[in-house]
């Protein structure tokens, strides 16, 4: 289980993902993606970070079963390394590409939502499930992917949406087969890396300093609905039913 970085080629940086079966994070996992995107972001040689994930998806959020066992101080670590995560890609002072395959789910979301631009393979999905895992968040991120009202359809049915949706809400820069992924990401971020690397720093600010919604504090501020749903027992509920209210 790690956290891994590697130069493919001059000026990228390739920060790979790899805790099996399902890449569900635990809480030091979540803390040392956070770092691994930050580190390279200062390296003044590298203009464009590519993240990616080892296994059959890029994705499963956060290790439910750390929380089961730890308690609060497991959550507290997990929100806490969730927001450090998301808002290293977001700040990242190069430009990030996500490679995303298989499922992306719940904090996977909150990764690629804050990247500048995504490839996936056709078989990647995307997607909350928070509901049914007694948690809110990151909808934050999911509102970058896919128009309002389709966000929140989602977001309550706990439903996913395809590579190929996202394409096509211009979310996804491009869609390819899973064994051409790596290449595709790494074109990409080629293609981004030949800029001016001074300039690239300062496009990526400035496109930053316009957003209108302030990622990091809008995701604060669902995660407190999560410490709600947890600190009046609800969480526990839900998780134990699958989400499924009478269950």
């Amino acid at each position: 289980m790690s956290v891994s970085t590697s130069s493919p080629e001059k000026g990228i940086s390739l920060v790979t993902v790899d805790f099996p079966p399902v890449n569900a994070l635990p809480v030091a996992g979540w803390f040392a993606l956070a770092e691994a995107v930050r580190a390279a972001g200062r390296d003044p040689e590298v203009r464009c970070v590519v993240l990616a994930a080892e296994g059959r998806g890029f994705n499963a959020g956060v290790d439910i079963k750390e929380i089961q066992t730890d308690g609060q101080a497991a959550l507290i670590g997990a929100n806490q390394g969730c927001a450090a995560a998301f808002a290293a890609v977001y700040e990242c002072e190069t430009p990030v590409v996500a490679a995303v395959q298989g499922f992306c789910l719940g904090g996977g979301i909150g990764l690629v939502g804050n990247a500048d631009a995504i490839v996936a393979s056709d078989d990647a999905t995307f997607g909350l499930p928070e509901l049914d895992r007694g948690a809110l968040g990151a909808a934050t991120h999911l509102a970058r992917l896919v128009p309002q009202h389709l966000m929140r359809a989602l977001y309550y049915t706990s439903r996913t949406a395809s590579a190929a949706e996202l394409h096509a809400h211009g979310s996804v820069w491009r869609v390819v087969p899973r064994e051409g992924l790596r290449a595709a990401a790494l074109e990409l971020a080629r293609e981004i890396a030949a800029k001016d690397g001074r300039l690239l720093r300062m496009a990526k600010a400035a496109i930053n300093g316009i957003d209108p919604v302030d990622v990091r504090r809008s995701y604060r501020f669902e995660q407190g609905f999560t410490f709600e749903a947890n600190l009046s027992g609800l969480a526990d509920r839900v998780r134990d039913t699958f989400g499924k209210e009478g269950a």
